[in-house]
Order: C-alpha cells, then sequence, then structure tokens
C-alpha cells in the first residue's frame, strides 16, 4: 500500500509498505478522507514544539472497515467510520480518573509521541477508538468529526451552556465550529468575532447568531452592544493570539469562564489581579473525550452542527506537498483542506520509493 512520509520539513516522501493485518483486538480501514489542520501545518513547517519527524500524519480522517480482528464487535466490514486518535496508558491518576485526554504519557495518533496517521491506503487502529457513521453522514463530514469534538468539548468546559450568552473570539475553522457547537448545546445567544469579514460570513451562513467584525472595535464594546449590561457567561477563544487574552480578561465580567480553545506557543501576560476579584474562570482544552465524539456525530447527523462549508478544496493524496503549498499561499481564506485517497497508481511521482 502507499504511505505518505514527512522525512523532514515540506518533505512528503510516498513509499510502498505492506497492508497489515489487523490484530485480535485491531480493524484495518481502508482510508477515505484525510483532514488537515493547524497542528499539521505547524509539524509540515518543522515548528510544531513537541512534534518529531519522520512522521505519517493524518488524525482527522474517515473510511471503511476492510478487515477487523478475531474479538472486535459491534463493527461490520463496509461500514463508514471516523477515528478518535488519542492514545493513553490507562492507569495514570487522569486516565483512572476519567480524563484520559490528559493521560500522563497521552499521544495523538499522526502528531504526538512517535505514532503513525492514516496518510496511508490503509489504517490499522483499535477498534476501541473508532467511531460509526451512521446512514447520512458523508465520508466528508466524518473527517471533520475530530476538530468539531474539540469544539464541542471545549463548549462543555465553559459550564452548563444552556441558556448562556456566548462569545467566541476568533471565525477560523475551530471558532465557527465552536460556536455551532455552543448553538447546538444550548447557549441563548452566540456572538462571533473575527477580523476577516469572509470568515464571518461564512459563520453567518453555518447558523451562528451574531457576526461581528472587531477590527476596529473592542471586545468590551461588542459585549456591551449585544449582551447589555449582564455582560457575557462564556467567552471562548478560538484565535490564540496573545494581545487578545488581555481583552479578554478586561471584557469579561464578574464569574465570567473563559475557555481557551486556541494554541498558544509563547508566555502570555495576564492581569491575575483581576482574574482573582472577578473569579474569572480560565479553563484549558486538551481534544475531547469518547462522549464528545458521539455528541458530535449526532449534531452533525441532525444539522447542528454544519461542517460542508467549511470544506475549502480537495487534494488527491499523490498531491499532499502541494495541498500544503495550497494552504500557504491561502492561508487567510482557508478553512479545512481533505485529502482524497484514492490511488491511481500510473499518476505517482517520481518521489515514490
Amino acid at each position: 500500500m502507499l504511505q505518505a512520509v514527512l522525512e523532514k520539513p515540506k518533505t512528503i516522501v510516498f513509499h510502498e509498505i505492506p497492508i497489515p493485518e489487523p490484530g485480535k483486538d485491531e480493524v484495518l480501514l481502508k482510508v477515505s478522507r484525510i483532514g488537515i489542520c493547524g497542528s499539521d501545518i505547524h509539524v509540515y513547517h518543522g515548528k510544531h514544539k513537541y512534534a518529531t519527524l519522520p512522521v505519517v500524519q493524518g488524525h482527522e480522517g474517515s473510511g471503511v472497515i476492510a478487515k477487523a480482528g478475531s474479538e472486535v464487535s459491534g463493527l461490520m466490514i463496509g461500514e463508514k467510520v471516523t477515528i478518535r486518535p488519542q492514545l493513553f496508558c490507562k492507569e495514570c491518576i487522569m486516565c483512572r480518573k476519567g480524563r484520559y485526554n490528559l493521560c500522563l504519557d497521552y499521544k495523538v495518533i499522526g502528531v504526538l509521541g512517535s505514532t503513525t496517521g492514516m496518510a496511508s491506503e490503509y489504517f490499522l487502529i483499535k477498534a476501541s477508538l473508532v467511531h460509526k457513521l451512521p446512514q447520512g453522514i458523508t465520508l466528508d463530514q466524518g473527517a471533520m468529526v475530530e476538530p468539531a469534538a474539540v469544539a464541542v468539548h471545549s463548549v462543555k468546559l465553559g459550564a452548563a451552556p444552556v441558556g448562556n450568552k456566548t462569545l467566541v473570539v476568533g471565525a477560523g475553522p475551530v471558532g465557527n465550529l465552536v460556536a455551532q457547537a455552543a448553538k447546538a448545546l444550548g447557549a441563548e445567544k452566540v456572538i462571533i468575532v473575527d477580523i476577516s469579514q469572509e470568515r464571518l460570513e461564512l459563520a453567518k451562513k453555518c447558523g451562528v447568531d451574531i457576526c461581528v467584525n472587531s477590527r476596529d472595535r473592542s471586545l468590551a464594546d461588542i459585549i456591551a452592544e449585544h449582551f447589555g449590561s449582564d455582560g457575557a457567561d462564556v467567552i471562548l477563544d478560538c484565535a490564540g493570539a496573545p494581545v487578545l487574552v488581555e481583552q479578554m480578561v478586561h471584557a469579561a465580567r464578574r464569574g465570567t469562564n473563559i475557555v481557551l480553545t486556541g494554541n498558544y506557543y509563547d508566555k502570555v501576560p495576564v492581569e491575575l489581579g483581576l482574574v482573582q476579584r472577578r473569579e474569572i474562570n480560565l479553563v484549558g482544552v486538551m481534544n475531547y473525550l469518547a462522549e464528545d465524539y458521539e455528541d458530535t456525530i449526532r449534531f452533525i447527523a441532525r444539522g447542528d452542527m454544519k461542517v460542508d462549508p467549511l470544506i475549502s478544496t480537495y487534494f488527491d493524496i499523490k498531491d499532499y506537498n502541494e495541498a500544503y503549498q495550497y494552504i500557504d499561499e491561502n492561508m487567510a481564506k482557508v478553512m479545512k483542506v481533505l485529502i482524497k485517497v484514492v490511488i491511481d497508481r500510473t499518476l505517482l511521482t517520481s518521489n515514490q520509493e
């Protein structure tokens, strides 16, 4: 089978390797779609703090079950599935508490911990990390479950969302999905802010209540206009911009939950005295749990979360490098690029080994 290996920054090389056989508790997937996210982009450019090369990428994806191990039950050959790409020890304090997304030996398949991702024709994985896609969900949508599950988990961490007034900062792929997840989980009113009018228009198309261009406006002014003196119950940061953290803290009323979904790679100054006096809760986000996946699949199936509008374009797996080049050249407008795993061996380039 063909496998795409990121051997060094900006260089994906194709190899032919044997198709693996599933162990007793594993399934073999025929891979269909692979999503490229912000973490993948950092890894591709050699700028991810915790990733090592070479690596086979692909932690967002979908496929069809091709084979199943002897002890696998509840999964049938030919079923459409997505994967939950998290490996955990099941023994540490966090795993014992059921918070295995915070495992002391946590690994993200295709990103962290010398793991192998989905960037190949076939992919072997534990059956316990496979989630079935119901009829009506496409393989494209299945590849969007992983980032959407991050959004669902983020909203849940912001306290009980039902009836909340929610502000989402950043209308990129994750911010868009977070805003949709807030609505799906029962938020009374959701505002999303960004400086990209194009991304705000897309959020509006996805059903977000209020979409505001914050280029020349402060978060405090936007909150006051749309939420009044009661302010926001929850602020979800999906931008990862250090300059906005100070704004969020100052814009938060007493008792506001600030959820940090965006990735931060630098130190961020925070006025802790204000956090203390207002009892502001600063909450970090690390991936998701299995129940977040199931909720996400249900939300997509019934149309509460619209993921198709976020798919910007497709590339064949043989054009993996070109997909990253496209993203680099169109960073301001790209939301999600999907890799199609449909192999025509007559078209493979000379970098295949």
